[in-house]
């Protein structure tokens, strides 16, 4: 058991910024109390949290526990607990955990434990991580952990044990997430960091270019005539094409797609799985813009629009179900106009909106190493 001399174990939470620290400072208010509960036999915790970017200029897992390892002995720390939203790879699997028993370090990569109650699934990471490094842990001759590991913290975390301990590694027990439902798990995490509903406001442009364009399109009477004419399937085309065109066009024209310079597999799947968080990221985003647009179109016409003269226009009276039929024909005629209209934005405003802030400093790193 790591004892200070105050008799109290003293946990660091090293965060990076934004919402790792976020999450790090929610969590301290009761971490202390939940440690000694679940420790028990009198002992005490003292947390304390750290907030500062020290996954700057790498991803790399080995370079990081070294980092925490250094950031740590200058402190007076008993065990570190390091949070990351940044997806971490380690000889191509999803690396959800890293833990180093000797040194008391601990490395937990937030998108790799999902999406969903992510505080809940942060906070007993943290607590087993804890409480597997504060207690007595022996190593065989080979250097691995023995006897059975600590409890994962989430039940489809899988253990691994890097390999004997030697100068070139600084963990002993990994904790990663594999196959279809690991990847899912991630993307997910990493989409919901980059909180896609944020595109919206994020585009001013493009939202105001969205409203002109809806807000003409409601007083036209062709638009009329063609959303009365148009087959719910037709209309369904028509959305599928209009948002399916907003996100090509603001991945394009923000140049969102990654491309890895390395040839290695583990590059290209960090690559795919960077793009495929950015097609959800974007496509999440422009569906909302979509619904939002429906709805303040159906406001507007519910506002504006004459039954008697629509009806002398389509020979259709004008009822609930016309008000909602060209809606929706007019918000996707609005999302073809704020597609066009992101053109207008900067390719920063575009990655601004489409990313979190620590994803924005990651692409802006990649981009100028690729310029160099």
């Amino acid at each position: 058991m790591r004892v200070s001399s105050q008799g109290a174990t003293v946990v660091a939470l090293l965060a990076d910024p934004y919402t790792p620290t976020e999450i790090a400072q929610r969590m301290a208010r009761t971490l202390s109390a939940r440690l000694a509960d679940k420790s028990g036999q009198g002992r005490r915790f003292v947390v304390e949290v750290v907030s500062e970017p020290f996954t700057s200029g790498t991803e790399d897992p080995p370079t990081l526990m070294r980092r925490i390892m250094d950031r740590g002995s200058a402190e007076d720390w008993d065990i570190v607990v390091a949070l990351t939203d940044l997806p971490l790879h380690a000889h191509g699997r999803r690396l959800a955990v890293d833990l180093n028993h000797e040194h008391g370090l601990a490395l937990i990569s937030l998108p790799s434990l999902g999406g969903l109650r992510l505080q809940t699934r942060v906070r007993r990471a943290v607590e087993e991580a804890v409480l597997g490094l504060a207690g007595p842990h022996t190593t065989a001759v080979d250097g691995l952990p023995r006897g059975q590991p600590s409890p994962p913290p989430d039940d489809s975390l899988e253990p691994v044990h890097p390999g004997p301990i030697g100068e070139t590694v600084a963990d002993d027990l990994r904790y990663v997430v594999s196959g279809p439902r690991g990847y899912l798990r991630v993307l997910i995490g990493m989409v919901r960091a980059n909180r896609p509903w944020r595109l919206v406001t994020g585009l001013s442009k493009a939202l105001a270019a969205a409203l002109a364009t809806g807000a003409i399109a409601t007083l036209d009477s062709t638009t009329w005539s063609l959303a009365e004419a148009l087959s719910a399937p037709r209309l369904v085309i028509a959305m599928v094409g209009s948002v399916a065109l907003m996100i090509g066009w603001l991945i394009v024209d923000g140049e969102l797609w990654h491309r890895s310079t390395e040839g290695s597999p583990e590059a290209r799947q960090r690559a795919r799985l960077y793009n495929a968080s950015t097609v959800v990221t974007v496509g999440i985003g422009a569906l909302v813009c979509y619904v939002g647009l429906m709805a303040i179109n159906l406001v507007w016409a519910l506002f504006i629009l004459n039954d008697q003269v629509f009806a002398s226009t389509t020979r259709s009276p004008l009822h609930a179900t016309e008000y909602l039929t060209l809606s929706w024909f007019v918000a996707s005629v609005a999302t073809v106009g704020g597609a066009l209209g992101s053109g207008l934005e900067s390719d920063e405003a575009i990655r601004a909106a489409a990313y979190s802030k620590r994803e924005q400093e990651r692409r802006h790193r990649l981009q100028g190493s690729h310029d160099d």
